[in-house]
């Protein structure tokens, strides 16, 4: 199983929304304080898209800043229904994070949260091209030791859907973040990962999803 982690098993939503009106402010990017991010986007990309005049340096500076913002603002940061259960339940070599967020990030927001650092992880530093391009989740699945079409990947946001089928995986929409309708490429849509039951049989994992669709 491959996860998304900031809407899939941590909610970060306040601190994201909250940094990145601070980072607009700081940038000067117009209307900064009802600026909406994208989500399941790496940061990079989204600081592109707000200042295409940025080299490669201030982009990489412009994503330390955010970073470092993110980090320092835990405030309001859950663990989402059911993450902490189906993950405890899963054999540590069939599982791995694919998130958009930076390798530091991931470490941070997963010991905030107390949840378990996977022995396998795809960071947004870590790839060439991130979500909705297939390069995370096949990296992802390349940690396993496994294809992508033996792999089911657990998305919340359309980009990460879309990267997922991209990538030949199968995916588990969760409605923590966006509508169903917004996920309606995922194979299967759930309302949180408390409708997601896991069970290890031989080398493959036994799932049962009881689900919206």
């Amino acid at each position: 199983m491959l996860f998304d982690m900031d809407g899939v098993l941590i909610s970060s939503i306040g601190s994201v929304e909250r940094c990145w009106k601070r980072w607009a402010k700081l940038y000067g990017v117009p209307d900064a304080e009802n600026y909406q991010v994208p989500h399941g986007v790496r940061a990079a990309d989204t600081i592109r898209t707000l200042k295409p005049e940025f080299d490669e340096a201030a982009v990489a500076e412009g994503v330390r800043a955010i970073e470092q913002m993110e980090i320092d603002d835990t405030v309001d940061l859950k663990v989402l229904p059911g993450a902490r259960a189906l993950l405890e339940s899963l054999p540590p070599d069939r599982w791995a994070i694919v998130t958009s967020a930076t390798h530091r990030l991931t470490l941070a927001r997963l010991a905030a949260a107390g949840l378990p650092v996977p022995e396998r992880l795809i960071s947004a530093d870590m790839v060439k091209h991130g979500k909705p391009d297939p390069e995370p989740y096949r990296r992802g699945a390349e940690l396993l030791w496994l294809s992508p079409a033996d792999c089911i990947v657990v998305e919340d946001a359309p980009s990460g859907v879309g990267a997922g089928l991209a990538a030949g995986c199968r995916v588990l929409g969760v409605t923590t973040t966006h509508p169903a309708e917004d996920l309606d490429r995922a194979t299967w849509i759930a309302a949180s990962l408390e409708q997601v039951q896991a069970r290890a049989s031989g080398d493959a994992i036994k799932l049962q999803i009881v689900t919206s669709r």
